[in-house]
């Protein structure tokens, strides 16, 4: 009798043993497929091509500026200067302030390949004596590859940071409209340090260094937030950014976007729940 007692318990013990195993796995397979349901490839690319341009409209500001206002950039030389020909500046001076209107007109080709219309307008002092100006920046029908950009920036930028480098810091609240209706926007503070670059006139060298966090609102209306845990590298010339890493956290998971080793390309790593996958950083 105590031979089958003992049967008996070591069967319950080894069938509670499978039920609690069987339990965890599968609490274990819903983290997964959580974390991947909340940061799938197509969501992380509508972010970075949301971001991708971001980045279009501030180096435009950034270069814009620097033509007006540094001695060693020339708006007027179409050689060195960032904006296409195809781009008009006009410029509404007062003994106090300075707006600037960039007019992309219907059809306008940015030296990356994007293609824009519309305008963004610049307002800021008229100082030339200050080292730090604040610049309010918003849009008037503006398009970049047909996604319709609205809401606004303001930008402060310094002439010298602590590391001797000229630099923007970009606080933004703007949405995207797609061209089916779809939206998305995000708001938060983007830190610019042009870090290669300065000492010439020519922009084909202008390489930034790029941190700051942002909350991102998805097409779906679900949001998550983003924030660049290895500085990002901004090369002028490439309409991608290069290389970095962007931290994604929605409901306690994580996903991690690594943008590669400096190659100018759309491809990017999208790490979540211990397993990395390669992604296009644009549709």
């Amino acid at each position: 009798m105590k031979t089958q007692n003992t049967i008996k318990f070591l069967t319950a013990a080894f069938i509670v043993g499978l039920i609690f195993t069987s339990c965890q796995s599968s609490e274990g397979n819903v983290v997964a497929q959580d974390v991947v349901a909340q940061f799938s490839a197509a969501q992380v690319q509508t972010e970075t091509e949301v971001d991708n341009i971001t980045e279009d409209v501030s180096s435009i500001i950034d270069q814009t500026f620097a033509d007006q206002e540094y001695a060693n950039k020339s708006e007027g030389n179409h050689t060195n200067r960032y904006l296409p020909d195809c781009a008009t500046v006009t410029k509404v001076i007062t003994d106090n302030t300075k707006d600037v209107t960039i007019d992309f007109g219907d059809a306008c080709e940015l030296r990356n390949g994007n293609m824009v219309s519309g305008k963004i307008i610049m307002h800021y002092s008229n100082d030339k004596t200050a080292l730090t100006k604040m610049i309010d920046v918003s849009f008037d029908n503006f398009y970049n590859n047909d996604k319709k950009i609205e809401g606004g920036h303001s930008v402060l930028k310094e002439r010298v940071n602590a590391n001797g480098n000229p630099q923007s810091t970009f606080t933004f609240n703007v949405n995207v409209t797609w061209s089916d209706g779809a939206t998305a926007s995000k708001s938060g503070t983007k830190i610019k340090e042009l870090i290669e670059g300065n000492d010439t006139p020519a922009w084909g060298d202008n390489v930034f260094s790029v941190s700051g966090n942002w909350a991102f609102t998805r097409k779906d209306g679900t949001i998550h937030s983003s924030t660049i845990t290895t500085p990002l590298r901004k090369e002028l010339v490439c309409r991608f950014i290069v290389s970095g890493v962007v931290t994604f956290q929605k409901d306690g998971q994580t996903a991690v976007l690594d943008y590669g080793d400096g190659t100018c390309d759309d491809l990017g790593t999208l790490t979540k729940d211990g397993v990395t996958e390669t992604i296009h950083l644009k549709k």
